[in-house]
């Protein structure tokens, strides 16, 4: 259940207080143990995101450069693949080479 109501709010781009609604439920879901913090982490970038502010895990795709995805601005590039791994997300660069074109 909490997968599919991720589902719905991670799409709803035009929709910002439904998905910051749904980040609130999303945490209190983690807490529980009845929602994964991956999810949660690809919500928080998103709602980051779609709110104009730089997002933390690096799970948002701002489009294509010479073939490679290019992520939206991170707050701290550097810690991205540790913050990451916290969240059970596999690194940016083996993430990002699932959507590469060659």
């Amino acid at each position: 259940m909490a997968r599919a109501a991720w589902l719905i709010a991670q799409h709803a781009d035009r929709q910002l207080d439904v998905q910051r609604r749904a980040l609130q439920l999303m945490q209190q879901a983690v807490f529980a143990g009845v929602a994964r913090p991956r999810d949660l982490a690809f919500l928080r970038d998103r709602v980051l995101v779609n709110q104009g502010h730089k997002q933390i895990y690096g799970t948002q795709i701002a489009g294509v450069q010479d073939g490679a995805p290019v992520p939206w601005p991170c707050e701290e590039p550097g810690c991205m693949d540790e913050l990451r791994a916290e969240v059970g997300i596999e690194p940016f660069d083996a993430y990002v080479a699932k959507f590469s074109v060659s």
